[in-house]
């Protein structure tokens, strides 16, 4: 942590900006955190600090970048990578800091009724106001204006999107849940929430009824959005990633079998849904989002970057070998969604050089997204194939894939694998 990043300016006298109305802590050293008050209407009663690097173009990009619960806009700024690489891609930074008890410590308000109607009060409209302020101040971009959080912050991501599709270009949502999951402020709180409960089930037209209802009248280009979440996360669940999936799905009238998948990190499974939504499903990971290096993929997906995929395979994989084998499939279900966690071991003499693995689907399941490998077609016969990272399979060793599905009642294991064309045994 550095002195640089990490020192809160005093105020240097009351400078009144006249042309915004507002009063800041001083703009001296433009790489700090620097508090804003007064920085327009405010019913939320939100703070906000902002950090602007020293090298930006004469139209900077904005990022709002959201805390979680118990969290503020300076500890958020010291604990994600959003202000370093603000340093080397020259955009400004908006640190909201919620001041609404939830029971969670401060959150920020995504279940009142005010929250949900454009212009209606509370948090939206004090972020709005937010950019508004920077916008005037720095002479930022108004079609480059971006959205992303964790957990609380990941929630109003989401919110923000479906409220005011018409500030926000795109939105990275970490440990979020869709737009209108909270009934009422009764609904945020520990352990009684339907919505972070476990059991939360809408159907795609539902959800995305719940975003069209917002603005009835809005004909412009919606945002896009990235969903990140961690497969053990055992806070906001797992689960909740494929509802919010289906939401922004069905708000971009796309199907809710992605176009492609692919795990472009060990551990990391994307989906893509044509260039309106991607999932991340982060393999084993809890409620600890964003971790290193997701932040550079959500600024890529914004635009901001224009750097490659993370992790790409410059080669091509090699050409399959046969090999004898043995498959593990562990299945975890729940409601109408399942996770099948998949473990190929080479039970022969020579390494396994490039795999595709063959298996049979229950009725009724399709793949939605998966992880460590590549899936084609979703449903009936799929072929699995490897990544770049683990084509090769040594004796006696094993590589792990899986995939999230959703079924209509049968949670049954997949069946007949075969790798490389070899009949594998299971147990």
């Amino acid at each position: 942590m550095t002195a640089r990043r990490t020192t809160f300016l005093a105020l240097l006298g009351s400078a009144l900006l006249t042309a915004a109305g507002a009063v800041i802590t001083p703009a001296a050293s433009a790489a700090s955190l620097t508090e804003v008050t007064n920085f327009g209407d405010n019913p939320g009663g939100m703070r906000m600090h902002v950090y602007v690097p020293d090298t930006r173009p004469a139209n900077p990009a904005v990022v709002v970048a959201m805390h979680g619960c118990g969290g503020n806009g300076p500890g958020f700024h010291s604990g994600s990578e959003f202000s370093s690489l603000a340093d080397r891609y020259g955009y400004v930074v908006i640190y909201p800091s919620a001041q609404q008890e939830a029971g969670f410590g401060k959150c920020f308000d995504t279940w009142s009724e005010a929250s949900k109607r454009r212009g209606g009060g509370s948090d939206p409209v004090s972020i709005v106001s937010m950019v508004n302020y920077v916008k005037q101040r720095y002479n930022t971009d108004p079609n480059r204006v971006f959205a992303t959080g964790s957990s609380s912050g990941g929630m109003m991501t989401q919110h923000m999107l479906a409220v005011y599709p018409d500030v926000f270009k795109a939105g990275a949502s970490f440990m979020g849940v869709p737009f209108n999951c909270f009934a009422n402020a009764a609904d945020y709180a520990p352990g009684r929430s339907q919505c972070t409960g476990g059991s939360m089930n809408r159907t795609p037209q539902q959800w995305g009824d719940a975003v069209r209802q917002v603005n009835p009248g809005f004909s412009g280009t919606r945002p896009k959005i990235q969903l990140w979440h961690g497969t053990a996360d055992n806070l906001v669940p797992y689960s909740l990633l494929q509802e919010s999936m289906e939401q922004w799905t069905n708000v971009f009238g796309l199907s809710q079998t992605p176009t492609s998948t692919d795990s472009p990190r060990a551990g990391w499974n994307r989906g893509k849904y044509s260039d309106k939504v991607e999932t991340y499903s982060i393999q084993g990971a809890g409620h600890s989002l964003p971790s290193g290096g997701m932040a550079a993929v959500a600024l890529d997906f914004f635009g901001i970057t224009g750097t490659p995929d993370p992790d790409p395979d410059p080669d091509p994989d090699p050409e399959p070998t046969p090999g004898a084998c043995s498959v593990r499939a562990v299945v975890n279900p729940w409601n109408n969604g399942l996770t099948e966690s998949v473990t190929i071991t080479n039970t022969g003499t020579t390494p396994v050089n490039g795999w595709s693995l063959t298996f049979t689907l229950p009725s009724g399941q399709t793949i939605g997204s998966g992880w460590n490998a590549t899936f084609s077609p979703s449903s009936g016969q799929v072929t699995a194939r490897n990544v770049g990272h683990n084509a090769t399979i040594s004796p006696s060793r094993s590589v792990e894939f899986g995939f999230q599905a959703t079924h209509n009642g049968n949670t049954a294991a997949a069946s007949a694998f075969a790798l490389n064309g070899a009949t594998c045994s299971t147990g």
